[in-house]
């Protein structure tokens, strides 16, 4: 562990102004903050921020993010407040340490809802300043890299949340050493076997891989040094989650994995940088399709180099990237390299910056649209992908989308009202369908129609987060705006009934202010909609307006919407008199319950419920898209009865090599999981791989989850998807 005095040497060592005594402050003061804590691994838990810190040194960042990283945990973890950070450390390193505390001090209905609302306070904190996204995946870094002390569980969670969003954004704040050392622990513990197997092989090969690297660095050294160039070369081998991916991508063992290293040459200029192409081109036959120039169209990390693969000695493919120094030093330190760019806490994103960190700008609109947590961590998965394509607008300008977007992706993220309209699109000229995946290069053009309007075909074929969300918002508006008028037409009736006029109501502001204070609605169209939806009954309104005998008293008063679920509870009981489907509502276990086909959820699943006309209640995943789609109006609190015994049907899709006794051992592996199958399909493809889809009754979470694991480690098996 580093000592206050050594963390101030590494910060002096690249900013000789700093405020060394404010770091050697919030050292001592974090020091005494985590006194006898200890880390699950029995360490102090004081180790941990120490860490923190200096990581954030190797980043050469200002000492306000040295100390944040210092106190990052201390308003979680200890008793001490932001405002004491405040008056100690000043509103910098204060607001930084609030902008990367989780939300620990609230409830939420489940671990994804914490994890999601946690990562939006997040974003919103690091759109005021991108440091405190800096601190936080220095933080996830440690973290991992002690993960084995945690719960199988805890391990499996932490890794699979690294792996779908810390690495993605590691890799879009340019800190590849980041994303890759993510990549790999999070290998580790998800899929420890293949790890294990990779690194054993890895390890056995290294000292042969390493000499002729050696000789391939003093090959290209030689020739560019022979040609006049001033350069620097260098050489490695890429990480073991990058070969294992290319593995199961090609179906091939390690050995048969040739591009596993990759070369790095670094120039004087950008001229050499083409001139050094050229060199190298003559020297080695150049791979068809596989030179991208990131000099001219940089990547939205601001990372920018030439690749290019060649077949190299021994006709081995392999990579090289030629770059500035200037640019080696962003690829190394990303967003780092930069953050003098970034105004402090109040000013956002210098303008003249903002361009090219539009992927931030655009996952603040996300989470803008977005209300659902589940649907909103969705969401930031697919928009952080790092698979991306860049295509041309009609004016040159350049944008990126995930692989996979479409035109209406483009649409929506020129203009909402674009999307909105969009009819149809040209890409290179020609006419092309909204569902057309966009490639490389494409110049798209949106033709738009002022009648067109969202709609839910488009769900098909929309990708980011933006266009999904205001798809989604789009139709809930229009759902609702047809339940108010269902909710309004049986009202009308209802009191007609009673010799009431609603119209009368209406015109009477005071009066429908009384009856909605009395209902607890804030406006009629609120009570019109949940009447539509029938989550509130036109008698009981009735009950409401007709006074009582009591001549003194006053119309009666219906309890707040809180006590009021229970009459959804009761209207259940009329609609089903059978026992428990498994699904407590609000702890009410008669209730009619339709489980989606869509998600088909098992108990232990998180889901959520929504309230229909005349079917109980429809029960889906958390992450279900189908979910994302329906109207929180409709909404209602749900949970698995733990005394229920059901079971559920399940499908999984087993993706393995074709080849004769594999389905076999898949069939044996069931049956030791104490699984019977019910149904098989089993389709051979050109590509030496078969899917096969297998059908069985599951108890709950953890049996399926069982199963998979044990399919997953079975030789032959690439992929277990649960569908």
């Amino acid at each position: 562990m580093l000592s206050a005095d050594q963390l101030a040497e590494n910060v002096a060592a690249y900013h000789p102004e700093a405020d060394l005594a404010l770091l050697r402050r919030a050292y001592d003061f974090s020091q005494r903050a985590h006194e006898g804590q200890l880390r699950k691994s029995g360490d102090p838990y004081f180790i941990h921020p120490v860490s923190v810190a200096s990581l954030i040194t190797e980043l050469r960042l200002d000492v306000g993010s040295v100390c944040a990283a210092l106190l990052h945990d201390v308003v979680e973890d200890t008793e001490v407040t932001e405002a004491d950070l405040e008056r100690e450390f000043g509103n910098e390193v204060a607001f930084l340490v609030e902008g990367v505390t989780k939300l620990s001090k609230i409830n939420f209905a489940s671990k994804q809802d914490r994890t999601a609302e946690s990562f939006r306070k997040l974003l919103i904190a690091m759109n005021r300043d991108i440091r405190v996204l800096v601190v936080k995946l220095c933080d996830r870094l440690d973290n991992m890299r002690t993960l084995g002390h945690m719960s199988d569980e805890g391990q499996e969670r932490i890794a699979r949340e690294t792996m779908d969003i810390y690495a993605p954004l590691a890799n879009r704040l340019g800190l590849a050493r980041f994303r890759t050392e993510l990549q790999d622990l999070s290998f580790k513990h998800l899929t420890p076997d293949a790890y294990v197997d990779v690194s054993r092989v890895f390890d056995a090969t290294q000292t042969e891989r390493e000499a002729a690297v050696q000789r391939v660095c003093q090959s290209l050294a030689g020739k560019l040094t022979q040609q006049g160039f001033a350069c620097h070369v260098t050489g490695r081998t890429k990480h073991l989650y990058s070969i294992w991916r290319k593995m199961q991508e090609r179906q091939c063992t390690f050995e048969q994995v040739h591009d596993l290293t990759a070369f790095r040459v670094v120039t004087e200029s950008v001229s050499d940088c083409y001139a050094a192409l050229g060199v190298i081109h003559s020297l080695w036959t150049p791979v068809p399709g596989r030179f991208k120039d990131f000099i001219a169209l940089p990547k939205p990390n601001l990372y920018q180099s030439l690749h290019t693969t060649v077949f190299g000695p021994g006709h081995q493919r392999i990579e090289v990237q030629i770059r500035t120094h200037e640019m080696h030093r962003v690829a190394g330190q990303g967003i780092a390299a930069h953050w003098r760019f970034f105004e402090k806490i109040s000013g956002g994103i210098d303008p003249k910056k903002a361009a090219e960190f539009a992927w931030l700008r655009q996952l603040m609109e996300s989470q803008d649209e977005m209300k659902d947590s589940a649907e909103f961590l969705e969401s930031v998965k697919i928009d952080l992908f790092q698979d991306e394509v860049y295509v041309f607008t009609p004016r040159g300008d350049v944008r990126a989308f995930p692989r996979g977007a479409t035109p209406v992706d483009f649409a929506y993220s020129i203009h909402t009202d674009l999307g909105d309209h969009c009819n149809g699109a040209r890409v290179n000229g020609g006419l092309a369908q909204l569902a057309y995946k966009l490639r490389n290069g494409d110049l798209v053009e949106i033709m738009t129609n002022p009648d067109q309007r969202p709609q839910k075909e488009w769900l098909d074929s929309a990708l980011t987060a933006k266009a999904r969300g205001r798809i989604r918002s789009y139709l809930r508006d229009t759902q609702r705006d047809k339940s108010m008028k269902l909710g309004r037409d049986l009202l009308e009736k209802a009191l007609h009934e009673a010799n009431i006029s609603l119209k009368k109501i209406e015109k009477n502001r005071v009066e429908a202010a009384q009856l909605c204070e009395t209902l607890g609605y804030s406006k009629l169209e609120d009570l019109f909609v949940h009447i539509g939806y029938g989550k509130f009954k036109p008698q009981d309104v009735i009950l409401a307006l007709t006074p009582t005998a009591e001549p003194d008293s006053s119309r009666r008063s219906l309890p707040p919407p809180s006590i009021r679920q229970g009459r959804i509870e009761a209207f259940m009981r009329k609609v089903t008199g059978r026992s428990s489907h498994g699904v407590l509502l609000n702890g009410v276990d008669d209730v009619l319950v339709r489980y989606t086909k869509c998600c088909n959820p098992l108990p232990g699943d998180e889901i959520v419920g929504f309230l229909t006309r005349g079917r109980g209640v429809t029960v889906h995943r958390r992450s279900c898209e189908k979910g994302f789609e329906a109207d929180r109006e409709r909404q209602v609190a749900v949970a698995w009865d733990p005394n229920a015994k059901i079971n559920r049907q399940v499908q999984l899709k087993v993706t393995t090599a074709n080849r004769p006794g594999i389905l076999a051992t898949v069939g044996q592996t069931f049956h030791g999981a104490g699984i019977n199958l019910s149904e098989a399909a089993c389709r051979a493809g050109e590509d030496g791989r078969a899917e096969n889809l297998f059908t069985f009754l599951c108890a709950d979470l953890a049996q399926l989850k069982t199963v998979m694991k044990r399919l997953g480690k079975v030789e032959g098996v690439v992929e277990v998807l649960r569908l």
